[in-house]
């Protein structure tokens, strides 16, 4: 009897012990999860400062404080906007058929507790990639823009224009339910941010400068170089870095092992898909521009690093590591002939080069879903035929036209009521004492650079 006693108090208590590391397992499981997504979300908001440093190193020093202004702004409005109603528009409640979010706008509902901890921690990774997607826009309309219109536009683009596409495809709008695959934002953020970049490009027009008619009716392209190469250099290393919580950070979770795409084992196939595609965008910028322009041009090879980044976006948890070289092999060239062919053939001004990184770089990647996708999305090298290739084409349009004709009809109604451009006598000074009434670099003289 003593004997059966003492058996049932083992089990009794192997399974009590059993129960408790269960529940220390999940709740450690859980620990880490939110642990990884703040790493990822860091990260990504690292990136910040490399924006601010490659679009201040890629135009002229007359205007370096007026870039930092924006790229440190920009988060700062963004933040408080996507709290107050971007965050509901994309991440609330379905409503029109998949077309918007509702619900969630200044957290109304949400109360400070245990129930709601995972909302607070998405909340903050989305606010980076919001970010991201608004501070885009500033490279390409750099050194001409009013900078109290720039604010009025930033705030728009985090707080209606990514937010709603953004719902569309990642908070359970209808491209989602499609089977459109954007696993980290090469449409959903980059191309968003790139469509709004190249309107708000168009509608500003080009520097004063850039576009020399001469007497015979040709239009001379002169070239207007930044003005601190190590500065851009070091900006886009800090975004490389970045991007591994872009990238790697979109999992979700560092510690389900269920094997599926979208578990933490999926982790390293992300951060080495990214890696190899930047590695790949660089060295095929590098070749393809040395043979081009008959020298290594450096603000192409930089270029060219990320626009293997954006291209691989999208694909970096369903491709392969040769894949993701091809893909990152093919948006390095695929960059330098949009920057030729944006600025020399459709004469819009694009001082970083921002819409061919983001923009076309972004429907790149996405095409590239539906070539190279493999295992959950197969696309056409895999067996899946043109279907997903079908769907991936069909969110690109979708999302471009979304982002195009709302940013387009916001930066002519800033034109119209506040004004868009500064003055001509101000863009020659320079916006840094135009707008700021401090230089960037003071007790040096900057001459004015057409």
């Amino acid at each position: 009897m003593r004997k059966k006693i003492g058996i049932m108090v083992i089990l009794l208590a192997c399974m009590g012990v059993s129960l408790f590391a269960q529940e220390s397992l999940e709740s450690l499981g859980f620990s880490l999860n939110v642990v990884w997504l703040f790493i990822g979300a860091i990260l990504v908001f690292i990136m910040q400062a490399g924006f601010a440093l490659v679009e201040t190193g890629l135009t002229r020093a007359k205007n370096a404080t007026n870039i930092t202004m924006k790229n440190v702004m920009d988060f700062c409005f963004g933040a408080i906007v996507y709290w107050a109603v971007g965050w509901g528009f994309m991440w609330g409640e379905d409503a029109l058929g998949g077309l918007i979010g509702t619900k969630q706008f200044f957290f109304s509902e949400m109360l400070l507790n245990e129930a709601n901890a995972d909302i607070y921690k998405n909340w903050f990774f989305q606010v980076v990639f919001a970010a991201t997607a608004a501070t885009i826009v500033s490279g390409a309309m750099a050194e001409r823009t009013q900078f109290k219109s720039y604010l009025i536009y930033t705030c728009f683009i985090s707080a209606f224009i990514y937010p709603i596409s953004g719902h569309w495809v990642w908070g359970g709008g209808w491209l989602g339910n499609l089977g459109f695959h954007d696993f980290a934002g090469s449409t959903v953020v980059h191309s968003v941010g790139g469509w709004a970049a190249f309107m708000g490009a168009i509608v500003l027009g080009p520097r004063l400068g850039k576009y020399i008619k001469g007497t015979d009716g040709k239009v001379t392209v002169k070239a207007i170089p930044g003005h601190n190469i190590p500065y851009a250099a070091l900006g886009v290393l800090l975004l490389f870095f970045g991007w591994f919580g872009f990238n790697g950070a979109s999992t979700g979770f560092a510690t389900i092992g269920d094997g599926s795409v979208w578990s933490g084992l999926a982790i390293a196939r992300v951060c080495v898909t990214t890696t190899l595609a930047a590695a790949a965008g660089a060295v095929a910028a590098l070749i393809f521009s040395w043979i081009w322009f008959k020298k290594p041009d450096a603000s192409m090879t930089l270029n060219g690093l990320l626009a293997g980044l954006v291209g691989i976006t999208a694909p970096c948890a369903v491709v392969s590591p040769g894949a993701s070289i091809v893909i990152g092999l093919l948006a390095g060239v695929l960059v330098v002939l949009s920057v030729e062919f944006i600025d020399k053939v459709l004469k819009v001004d694009d001082p970083v080069g921002a819409v061919s990184v983001h923009c076309v770089c972004g429907i790149f990647g996405t095409i590239a879903v539906g070539i190279w996708g493999q295992g959950e999305v197969s696309g056409l090298l895999h067996g899946g035929g043109f279907t997903q290739l079908g769907i991936q084409l069909l969110g690109i349009i979708s999302v471009g036209a979304w982002a195009a004709l709302t940013s387009l009809v916001l930066f002519l109604i800033i034109k119209a009521i506040t004004g868009l451009r500064v003055s001509p006598k101000e863009e020659l000074v320079g916006l840094d004492l135009s707008e700021h009434k401090a230089e960037a670099y003071a007790g040096f003289q900057i001459f004015s650079n057409m």
